[in-house]
C-alpha cells in the first residue's frame, strides 16, 4: 500500500490567501519526511471550496525541495486547459523534479466553474476525450497531428519531453462506470473515491470492472495502480480524532453540495443522479452517517490501519490519497496526523 496527501487549497472565512498557501506548501514539503509516497494538489476555481487554480505551481515550489515523493494532481481539468500546454508544463515539471510526475486528469464536475470559464458542461465529455489523445499523443509522438472538433493539430513538435519513458503515469479520475472502464481501456491509472456518493461496495465492483478492461486492452492489470481518496485522522485516541476532525469534514460536504448541486449550468445528462445522491448527503449530512458510508476513516491509529487495510483487501486499492487538510483543520494537528500516520499506519501496511 502506498500513501499520499490530498491537497484541496480550500479557504474558509478568516484566513488570508497567502497564509493558506504557505500552510498548505508546509504540509506539503514535510509529507516526505512523515513517510508519504505522493502530494495531489486539486484544481479547483473561484470559490472557498478551493483556489488551486494551476497544481503545476505548487508542486513546481517543492520540486527542488524534496528529493523522493511523487508529485502528483488530483486532478488537472482538462476541458479548462489547451491540451499541448498541460503536456508542456508537466513535462518541464518532471524535469524539474528528477521524473516525480504523476498525472491525475478529469473533466470537472462544478458548474460554478464551467460557469466562470464559459465553457458549455455538457460538452465537457467530448472536450475532455479529445484533450487527453492529443495529450498523450503529445507525450508518445515526436510530432503531434490531430483533427477533432476542439482541437486541430498539423505536424507540431512538443518540448520539452517528459524525463519518465514513455511519459509521467497518468491518472484518470472516475465517477461513473464508463469512467472505470475508459480508464482501463485507456491503460491509466484509477483515481476515485468513496466520498462522492458511492461505497466500499460500489468501489469494489467497479474497480473489478476496470481491471477487466485493462485486460481486455492488453494491458497488465499488475501494473496499474488504484487511488482512493478517503478523509482520513489518525488522532491520539478515538474520541479526540472525531472532535477534531468532524467539524472540518460536515464544512467541506456542505460547502461541497452548495456548488456541486447548484443550478448553474447544464451538466451531462450521466451526472444528474450523482448531483442528486450528493445534494442529499450534504443537506443531512450525520457525522455517524459519514464514517458508516466509508468517506471518512477517523479514529486512533491502531482502528486507521485496520480501516485501510479493509479498503486494500476488500476494495483492491493501493494507493491511499488522505484528505485531512479540511476546513481550515489546523497545520499542528494535520501535523500531529502525519506523524502518527508515520508511526503507525504506514508501517502496518507497508
Amino acid at each position: 500500500m502506498k500513501f499520499g496527501m490530498l491537497h484541496l487549497f480550500e479557504s474558509p472565512m478568516g484566513r488570508s490567501d497567502q497564509e493558506m498557501l504557505d500552510e498548505q506548501v508546509e504540509l506539503m514539503e514535510a509529507a516526505e519526511g512523515f513517510g508519504f509516497d505522493s502530494v495531489w494538489p486539486a484544481e479547483h476555481h473561484f470559490t472557498e471550496y478551493g483556489f488551486c487554480a494551476s497544481p503545476a505551481l505548487p508542486l513546481a515550489a517543492i520540486a527542488r525541495r524534496t528529493r523522493r515523493i511523487r508529485l502528483g494532481t488530483g486532478v488537472v481539468v482538462l476541458p479548462f486547459h489547451h491540451p499541448l500546454r498541460v503536456a508542456e508544463d508537466f513535462a518541464m515539471l518532471d524535469n524539474l523534479s528528477g521524473g516525480r510526475v504523476e498525472l491525475g486528469v478529469g473533466r470537472g464536475y462544478q458548474p460554478i466553474e464551467f460557469q466562470g470559464f464559459g465553457i458549455d458542461q455538457a460538452r465537457s465529455r467530448e472536450i475532455f476525450d479529445e484533450a487527453l489523445e492529443v495529450l498523450l499523443q503529445a507525450w508518445r509522438e515526436p510530432r503531434v497531428h490531430f483533427d477533432g472538433r476542439h482541437f486541430r493539430f498539423h505536424d507540431v513538435e512538443v518540448r520539452p519531453r517528459p524525463l519518465q519513458k514513455p511519459h509521467p503515469p497518468v491518472w484518470l479520475a472516475a465517477l461513473s462506470e464508463e469512467s472505470f472502464e475508459k480508464a482501463g481501456r485507456l491503460g491509466c491509472n484509477l483515481l476515485c473515491s468513496p466520498v462522492f456518493g458511492g461505497s466500499l461496495q460500489v468501489a469494489r465492483d467497479r474497480i473489478e470492472r476496470y481491471r477487466e478492461a485493462l485486460a481486455r486492452a492488453g494491458h497488465d492489470p499488475a501494473g496499474h495502480e488504484v487511488g482512493a481518496l478517503v478523509m482520513v485522522y489518525a488522532g491520539k485516541n478515538q474520541e479526540q480524532a472525531r472532535r477534531e476532525f468532524a467539524d472540518p469534514v460536515i464544512w467541506y460536504f456542505r460547502t461541497f453540495g452548495k456548488y456541486v448541486a447548484s443550478k448553474l449550468g447544464q451538466p451531462p445528462i450521466e451526472t444528474y443522479e450523482w448531483y442528486a445522491q450528493i445534494r442529499d448527503l450534504a443537506r443531512q449530512v450525520q457525522w455517524d452517517q459519514l464514517l458508516d458510508h466509508g468517506a471518512v476513516i477517523c479514529g486512533e491509529p491502531e482502528y486507521v490501519a485496520e480501516r485501510v487495510r479493509d479498503l486494500r483487501e476488500n476494495a483492491g486499492v493501493d494507493h491511499l490519497l488522505c484528505w485531512t487538510r479540511l476546513g481550515g483543520l489546523a497545520n499542528e494537528k494535520v501535523l500531529g496526523h502525519m506523524e502518527r500516520m508515520r508511526d503507525v499506519v504506514i508501517p502496518a501496511l507497508r
